[in-house]
């Protein structure tokens, strides 16, 4: 099966927004087994859609278009079909149910309508998370997925409504687990699993993510069963070649498996940071049960501050804010002050210019709990503040959850 991917929205062209949707659905089509080589984008221009629409299909098997299926005007997808379908658009009497029943207690602008329409050939896929539902078209052995252009919307709607759609034209069932990777880079992941790399079936791919690197494992066989088990034979090779790198699969994120850890423990985590300035405390309470182990932190970045909290001032002023004693100190501190089994620290220069004679990106991370403490450094990258802070985000989560494990010796 050959693909292309059609992202509509001026907004894209004009350089407001980055194409997100079409990186993920490449990702996801080369884990399929689908090959894709055409990915256009196009404005909201009625013609130009149809135009684009059309000489997609006569080069490919399958057409994966994101945006322009909302219910303002310049929403064009479901016209641009219709028009090359040769097939008329009606209101679904389910579809219009649905919709109305959304917007319970308000009224609907009329023009929403536009969002419980079908054509003949279309099939609706189910959009929980947002009002547009989207198309599966299939006519002349062809197939249009049409889905919105927000991407949580997208993402659920691909995967949940749209692959198994499409799982009876890839030659069968289609199973995925995606190995989740974190202290290493995707390139030297992808030198680690070697051979498995080039595996046809199961295909075995990497991808860097802002909070990881993800292997992904896709397999396709006649049965779900024996999919499945092509997969777990690929995934034991794997385990037993990245370890402890692993720390979870699928939507797993270092908060959500930490908080795990911590609650089956019972458990409670406090945070000192003064490099991240709250960015871990809000990173931690996104896993949504974190009220359960995460008893609260303090965002210290003066002497004083860090004094007050019970960080000897002697520490700092022997050893600078950006040390390793200091670190420890501020774990420490942190856990007998809010009294938490665990306390965590991050302390370091998150840039642009460096600190105390430390450059931008150096970070020092304590970990202090009931056996002692571990610590941590990150690697003094020179990458924009944002990104130094999200990577001492991870490094002491990650180092948290080594500590958990017993991957690491306290001392």
């Amino acid at each position: 099966m050959r693909a292309e991917i059609i992202s509509c929205g001026t907004e894209l062209l004009l350089g407001h927004i980055s194409d997100t949707n079409a990186t993920f659905l490449a990702q996801s089509l080369a884990s399929l087994g689908v090959d894709l080589y055409h990915v256009s984008q196009v404005g909201d221009n009625q013609e130009r859609v149809v135009e684009t629409l059309r000489r997609a299909l006569e080069r490919s098997d399958l057409v994966i278009m994101t945006g322009g299926i909302g219910p303002t005007e310049d929403d064009l997808t479901r016209e641009s079909i219709s028009i090359l379908m040769g097939e008329e658009m009606r209101v679904d009497p389910v579809l219009e149910q649905e919709l109305r029943a959304r917007f319970s207690g308000r009224d609907m602008p009329e023009r929403n309508l536009k969002q419980a329409t079908l054509i003949p050939s279309a099939q609706s896929l189910p959009n929980p998370r947002g009002s547009a539902p989207g198309w599966f078209v299939q006519k002349d052995q062809k197939i249009i997925v049409a889905m919105p252009g927000v991407p949580r919307e997208m993402y659920r709607m691909w995967e949940e409504e749209a692959v198994p759609r499409l799982a009876p034209y890839l030659g069968g069932t289609i199973f995925t687990r995606i190995l989740r990777v974190y202290g290493m880079g995707e390139s030297t992941v992808e030198e680690r699993l070697g051979e498995l790399i080039h595996n046809s079936n199961p295909t075995v791919a990497t991808y860097a993510k802002p909070d990881a690197v993800d292997v992904r494992i896709s397999a396709k066989s006649a049965t779900s069963e024996e999919a499945e088990k092509l997969v777990s034979e690929a995934e034991v090779q794997a385990r037993e070649i990245l370890g402890a790198l692993i720390f979870g699969t699928d939507r797993d994120t270092l908060a959500s498996v930490t908080g795990s850890l911590l609650q089956a423990r019972h458990q409670t985590l406090s945070v000192m940071e003064s490099l991240t300035g709250g960015l871990l405390a809000s990173t931690i309470t996104d896993f949504k049960t974190s009220s359960s182990h995460f008893i609260g932190g303090i965002v210290s970045y003066s002497t004083d501050l860090k004094a007050q909290f019970g960080v000897p001032r002697e520490t700092i002023e022997r050893y600078g804010v950006v040390s390793e004693e200091t670190a420890i100190a501020m774990a420490k501190a942190v856990r007998m002050e809010i009294g938490t089994d665990f306390g965590i620290s991050v302390t370091g220069v998150a840039g642009p210019d460096e600190l105390d004679g430390k450059p931008a990106g150096t970070m020092h991370i304590a970990v202090a709990g009931p056996n002692g403490v571990v610590t941590g450094m990150g690697p003094g990258w020179r990458s924009s503040r944002s990104d130094n802070k999200r990577h001492a985000v991870n490094t002491a989560l990650n180092l948290l959850r080594l500590y958990l494990e017993g991957r690491v010796e306290p001392k």
